[in-house]
């Protein structure tokens, strides 16, 4: 009998070496190689089966109804429609952020209109489960609990049951013979992950995967485990905030720019269906340094509060703080702002903040920030029922971004009824409505429109 080979696996990245190694040198993660035993080749779970010969794409037919809804419309939305069948989706977050509760709840509603469930638990019992399901109020006959961890087990169910939609939660303690690895290392995340989907694919069922996550906020497992599945979802929120927010950050059957918004209560998780006047609901009146901007996520339009606060500082060099924008983006506008507008902060702290929780990358956000870090600088409220929007340059020009009608409509909507916005965008902007549209070209003009 050949002698089984040992190697040490980074449990952070994956990397592989024959030898131990206190730092890892592709993540310079410090004390996490592990030993592993390599498996046979013939214990190691082979890809899904097929009978299939090459044929040319034009031969090739879809169906018109592919997607398979939850029943959850920020989940669908999120996914691109509904689950496609035979994909994985894998769901990761922080503990107790809600990802088990979220799926709970869309299989109760699934197995309410008919479909077959089977929630493999692995870190709950039976009786758990049952009393969470009960307080979401999803019960029913169609969606069958298994608390086992051996994946040759949850095979042999999956064979047995033959269900619609199959959930694992979570993938970091399914295990399987073959490999003398613990539950949670690498080799076992990878392999028992691959004999799921490729079972899942091989009878055309949805899989959903729930994955921890690490320190830094990555799936766990390491990022191998993202790239054999075809969607990631990613459930976000603060503590302190009762608002979640649900990101795809890839995703093969749909875009990767929808964002589903949930309500965390007693009950379990509400769905949000206007994200806009949720987060704008505590909004302070004629207070400085408070903006209104709008941000596209996906197709759809979010209006949200960004609030700034600059004071003298104390130190010799001064803090800069910031919540809910990316930290080079803000330092950035701060730069122009002094440089072509004037306003010097070059000694005074910056704090900046998006309300609610929700995190902003969109370009056409830059403007709104510049306005209410000039607005709390100055000490001058803007006009409490004004929007703005629009991308800033480094030579402090008004960029023109997609989508205003979109933008326009939806402020309206919410009962804005001014709007500041980049002056090219307003040349093939047809006036619709009470709005009042007000273009700029610089930064400086935009300034004197505010104040």
């Amino acid at each position: 009998m050949a002698k089984a080979k040992t190697y040490y696996s980074c449990q952070s990245c994956g990397h592989v070496s024959y030898k131990w190694l206190g730092r890892c040198p592709d993540c310079s993660a410090w004390n996490a190689f592990v030993e592993e035993v390599e498996a046979p080749s013939s214990k190691r779970g082979g890809s899904a089966p097929s009978n299939s010969s090459p044929e040319p794409i034009s031969n090739l037919t879809t169906e018109k109804e592919f997607r398979v809804r939850t029943h959850i419309t920020e989940l669908d939305r999120v996914l691109g429609g509904g689950m496609v069948p035979g994909s994985a989706i894998l769901i990761g977050g922080d503990p107790g952020i809600g990802k088990s509760t979220l799926l709970l709840q869309a299989m109760g509603a699934l197995s309410e209109a008919g479909v077959k469930v089977l929630y493999v638990t692995g870190e709950e019992s039976m009786r758990q489960i049952r009393l969470r399901g009960e307080r979401l109020g999803a019960i029913s006959e169609n969606l069958l609990v298994f608390a086992e961890t051996s994946l040759e087990k949850i095979i042999d169910t999956l064979s047995v049951v033959k269900p619609g939609v199959i959930v694992i939660d979570s993938v970091q303690t399914i295990f399987t013979s073959a490999l003398e690895s613990s539950p949670g290392s690498v080799s076992q995340v990878r392999e028992t992950s691959a004999r799921l989907i490729s079972h899942a694919k091989a009878i055309e069922t949805p899989l959903f995967l729930v994955g921890h996550v690490t320190k830094d906020g990555a799936i766990a497992g390491p990022k191998v485990l993202e790239h054999m599945v075809d969607t990631v979802l990613y459930f976000e929120g603060e503590r302190g905030h009762p608002f979640r927010i649900l990101r795809a950050v890839k995703n093969r059957f749909g875009s990767v720019m929808e964002i589903g918004v949930f309500e965390m209560k007693d009950s379990g998780l509400i769905e949000v269906t206007n994200p806009s006047e949720v987060f704008l609901a505590e909004r302070p009146a004629d207070s400085s340094g408070s903006a209104v901007v709008s941000s596209l996520e996906g197709t759809r339009t979010i209006l949200v509060e960004v609030q700034s606060l600059v004071c003298p500082t104390l130190f010799g060099v001064p803090r800069r703080t910031v919540v809910g924008v990316d930290h080079n983006k803000v330092m950035l506008l701060a730069a122009v702002l002094e440089k072509k507008a004037g306003v010097s902060l070059a000694n005074h702290d910056i704090f900046v903040k998006v309300a609610g929780g929700l995190r902003l990358d969109e370009p056409a956000i830059d403007l709104g920030i510049l306005a209410s870090l000039a607005s709390n600088f100055l000490d001058k409220p803007i006009e409490p029922k004004t929007v703005i929007f629009g991308e800033v340059g480094l030579a402090g020009e008004v960029r023109a971004i997609s989508q205003v009608e979109q933008r326009v409509r939806e402020a309206e909507k919410l009962g804005f009824k001014r709007c500041v916005l980049p002056k090219d965008n307003l040349k093939h902007l047809k006036k619709t409505g009470s709005m009042r549209l007000e273009g700029v070209a610089t930064i400086k003009e935009a300034i004197e429109k505010f104040f």
